[in-house]
């Protein structure tokens, strides 16, 4: 996966994007990307979403 800090909507690959944490879709060049951060356990934990309607879904 690609840094979580960099712009996920531009140039990147299908095979490097993250996945919806709710559909599985790969999250390539999406400008609807959403990420979810919290910690847990001492760790960054993140979750990331195609769109507002999976990031609803979710949990």
């Amino acid at each position: 996966m690609v840094d979580p800090t960099s712009d996920h909507h531009e140039n990147i690959d299908e095979d490097e994007a993250p996945e919806c944490a709710t559909c599985g879709d790969a999250i390539a060049n999406e400008v609807t990307h959403r990420v979810i951060t919290w910690i847990e356990d001492g760790s960054v934990e993140t979750a990331h979403f195609c769109n507002e309607d999976c990031r609803l879904e979710w949990q």
